[in-house]
């Protein structure tokens, strides 16, 4: 009997206390245990707090809808957008403005997003670079090129005549940009696509990646020129008497034999004499500055050009461009304009002998809303914004083409002149 308590001694712990340091063990394990894969270890809220417009962002055209990123480069083309919202209307996101249409925002995320893939200097325009471009839809078709083993290189001319190229321009032709927002706000849709840009590229020379916000424009793969090494940027030779004359005929008229022209209506003249004089572009009908007195520091000045104002018979219009798909319509180039151009000077041999201008357009311009229909335009190029302060930094520029605006609808009053309705687009 004396050995008991001994042998109590020596026995193992009771059942209960092992299940218990199993358990303690067990629940140990589970802790150190990665989170499953549905799970994320910081789960992000249920809804995005307030914050910058790029937290939340979609892609402004087709393509599948994409996982939302925190944060998103700015450099890309964005349209905010509220949590939930992402479904697509036919590859346009639904608060884009109408007046853009599909092929508009399509372009547009090229040209802001598209990787450079190959570049081609322009001749005799030493700072504007063309360079084709890889779009970010195409990533998907790149990769199952990659896998095959059947990727060609870039080839600068086969990406532009698929309509994969744009035009790099100088940073002071910013103004383009707003240019093309006008355009499209107007109805007149004569402008090719240009955005605000940043670049990165490795291919593209030091000066052209220095940070500098630059403008870059689409390149249409089908424009007309002469074959005139001297008169290339033009699709038609016209001289401003063979204008003048034209327009006194309103209908179109076969100009020194050359077809192209023949082909352009009376409506494209008012369409463009509307459209330069808000911007006051002079390059096109008056590179000479006729029509205003210039500083000497004016390139028509500095190149002896308004001399020749004094015989109308050398003077000659350029950047007259037409596509082979669409030889009756326009297409407006380099429109950078002037923006400080004073409004006592304002130049209205743009206007000369116009007689009819499209009734769409000069109802937005009588509508008051042209500043705040820019606005919301020019709010899609997240880079352009954001450069120029956003609404507050762009309103004088704004309120500068809507006091034209008002001189050009005085001037329709004053002359009685006529509208017409636009043609489909």
């Amino acid at each position: 009997m004396a050995q008991r308590p001994w042998r109590r001694t020596g026995m193992k712990p009771p059942a209960p206390a092992a299940v218990g340091v199993l358990l303690a063990l067990a629940l140990l394990a589970l802790i150190h245990l990665p989170p499953p894969p549905a799970c994320s270890p910081l789960p992000l809220p249920a809804s995005s707090p307030p914050g910058p417009p790029r937290e939340v962002v979609a892609p402004l055209s087709g393509g599948q809808a994409h996982r939302k990123r925190l944060p998103m480069p700015l450099t890309h083309l964005q349209q905010e957008q509220a949590p939930g919202r992402s479904r697509r209307r036919r590859g346009v996101e639904r608060d884009t403005p109408p007046w853009l249409s599909a092929d508009d925002l399509q372009k547009m995320r090229l040209l802001s997003s598209g990787q450079v893939v190959s570049k081609t200097r322009v001749p005799a325009h030493g700072q504007i670079m063309r360079v084709g471009l890889r779009a970010m839809g195409d990533a998907k078709g790149d990769a199952k090129g990659h896998a095959k083993g059947d990727v060609t290189p870039a080839s600068p001319e086969g990406d532009c005549q698929v309509g994969r190229c744009g035009l790099i321009k100088r940073p002071g032709d910013l103004y383009e940009v707003l240019a093309f927002h006008l355009d499209r706000v107007l109805g007149l849709n004569r402008s090719l696509p240009a955005v605000a840009r940043r670049f990165t590229s490795r291919l593209l020379p030091y000066s052209y990646t220095d940070g500098a916000l630059r403008p870059i424009i689409w390149w249409a793969p089908d424009l007309q020129h002469l074959e005139d090494v001297n008169n290339d940027q033009n699709s038609c030779a016209l001289g401003w008497l063979q204008y003048q004359e034209m327009l006194q005929a309103h209908r179109p008229t076969l100009v020194a034999r050359d077809a192209p022209c023949s082909s352009i209506p009376h409506s494209e003249w008012s369409r463009l004499a509307l459209f330069d004089f808000l911007l006051q572009v002079h390059d096109r009908l008056d590179r000479y500055c006729c029509g205003f007195q210039p500083d000497p520091s004016e390139p028509c000045v500095e190149e002896m050009l308004h001399e020749k104002c004094r015989n109308p018979a050398e003077l000659v219009l350029v950047h007259i461009l037409v596509r082979r798909s669409a030889p009756s319509r326009l297409v407006f180039i380099d429109n950078a304009g002037r923006p400080q151009h004073p409004e006592e000077k304002l130049n209205f041999r743009l206007l000369q002998g116009i007689d009819s201008f499209p009734a769409a357009a000069v109802a937005t311009l009588r509508s008051g809303r042209l500043q705040s229909l820019l606005l919301e335009s020019l709010r899609l190029d997240r880079e352009l914004w954001e450069s120029q302060g956003g609404a507050e930094g762009l309103r004088p520029l704004l309120r500068t083409i809507d006091r034209r605006a008002r001189v050009l609808l005085r001037h329709i009053r004053q002359h009685n002149l006529t509208l017409f309705e636009d043609s489909p687009r």
